[in-house]
């Protein structure tokens, strides 16, 4: 027994010497022991999101679900990003993402068929008219949403992403001042760098479509850390602000009557539907994540370490209009709903020198059920209660909403994302200098 304790008091001493966790790791530099020193990733990432995507319908007084699709997209890229040290505890970073492969798939869903899909035995207009007076009871000038060849149909997108920029600084350093915890705090940027996404452009596998949003991103942040023994837990929590960047996408900029009810309205003189009423609305996130480093081997005279991580994580992204998973195939940004997202992480590090770290992690969130089509039908501009989807004396509908779509943005036809998952696997090296 005593030489159990001992050696565990040993194991103990030696840990104590390890590095800050993952989530608190910053570039120092002009310390004495070191007047220079750069963090160089290098990871790749891949992002697997399914759902089930259903349409609502009413049956009498209860309102109900038809499964119509399953949806996954495959996100595959490399990030490479550079963290300098600055000063003491102050670091700056600069990144880019080169998206390899964005691809989507529609398909459908269990019990569906074009028999009896509502994407495919469409009988609406976008602007709310039937397609044949007997459409309905005959199938005679049905119109699908959109094709499904052979019960399926596909997106192709990718590129190199916004470039990405960071300052951080810790004001505490538990390798400095062993009393006190880490604690870091970090202003993100992202600047809208990549080429402007599209939602009308037709894509292919030999034509990918681009994937830039045009927005700044702005990105505050916090994290903590205290090494214990051989935990060490840690807490980050965030904020990301986006803002319109040069030449960022508005529906009203392809003003067309097969997926907008009220096109003329785009940018109508005496009407409310400006570009920055039509256009894109980006959704604030926030979220924060918890959990604990584990080192179960450390030889820092060799430079050698290996550890494993648990992480818990809960993000919640708000509504606004940008480009979602129906927007692929509705060629349109489309009004999203706010939803949550909870779930964790595993991550395993292995410091193979000085000079060189391994980390692999893998990444399980679902998220909440909510609409991916749910445009408002405009607004009461004469102030009587209603909205009039009448023409005027002008013969005109200035207070209808271009955007809004009769064939899926009205209530009884919108389109909800269900089951939910999303799957990451990330593979960084780290070089260190």
């Amino acid at each position: 027994m005593n030489r159990l304790c001992a050696a565990l008091l040993a194991c103990t001493a030696a840990f104590s010497t390890a590095r800050a966790a993952e989530v608190t790791r910053i570039a120092t530099a002009f310390e004495e022991d070191r007047p220079f020193a750069m963090f160089f990733d290098v990871g790749f990432d891949r992002v697997q999101r399914r759902m089930l995507i259903s349409r609502e319908w009413h049956n009498g007084t209860d309102v109900e679900y038809a499964k119509e699709l399953r949806y996954t997209g495959v996100d595959t890229r490399l990030n490479i990003d550079a963290h300098i040290g600055l000063w003491h505890d102050v670091e700056f970073a600069v990144g880019v993402p080169i998206d390899f492969a964005f691809n989507e798939t529609w398909w459908f869903a269990a019990g569906t068929n074009q028999s009896n899909s509502t994407i495919v035995n469409n009988c609406l207009q976008a602007n709310g008219q039937v397609t044949d007076p007997s459409c309905a009871t005959s199938g005679v000038g049905a119109r699908p949403l959109f094709p499904l060849t052979d019960g399926r149909t596909d997106g192709f997108r990718g590129g190199i992403g916004n470039l990405r920029f960071g300052l951080r600084y810790a004001f505490f350093n538990q390798k400095k001042d062993d009393t006190k915890p880490t604690w870091v705090v970090g202003f993100d940027y992202e600047a809208p760098t990549a080429d402007k996404l599209d939602p009308t452009v037709v894509t292919s596998a030999d034509a990918r479509g681009k994937v830039g949003d045009r927005l700044h991103k702005f990105t505050l942040w916090t994290a903590f850390s205290r090494q214990m023994g051989i935990a060490e837990p840690y807490f980050k929590a965030y904020y990301t602000l986006p803002w319109h960047g040069p030449f960022w996408y508005s529906n009203c900029d392809h003003p067309d009557p097969t997926y907008m009810s009220h096109p003329e309205n785009c940018l109508a003189p005496g009407t409310p539907w400006t570009r920055v009423e039509t256009g894109l609305v980006a959704p604030q996130q926030t979220g924060m994540s918890f959990g604990s480093e584990f080192t179960f081997y450390n030889m820092p005279e060799k430079h050698q370490r290996v550890s494993f991580d648990l992480r818990a994580v809960a993000d919640y992204v708000s509504a606004g209009r940008y480009y979602n998973e129906m927007s692929g195939v509705l060629h349109k940004l489309l009004w999203t709903d706010d939803y949550m997202k909870f779930g964790g992480s595993f991550s395993l590090f292995a410091l193979a020198s000085e000079y060189v770290n391994i980390r692999a992690t893998g990444t399980l969130l679902y998220a909440t059920d909510h609409y991916l089509t749910d445009e408002a039908m405009g607004q009461d501009l004469d102030g009587d209660g209603t909205i009039s989807i009448l023409p005027n004396s002008s013969g005109k509908t200035p207070e209808m909403n271009p955007n809004f779509d009769y064939r899926y943005d009205m209530t009884s036809r919108r389109f909800r994302a269900s089951e939910i998952n999303e799957f990451r696997i990330d593979i960084t090296a780290t070089f260190a200098f």
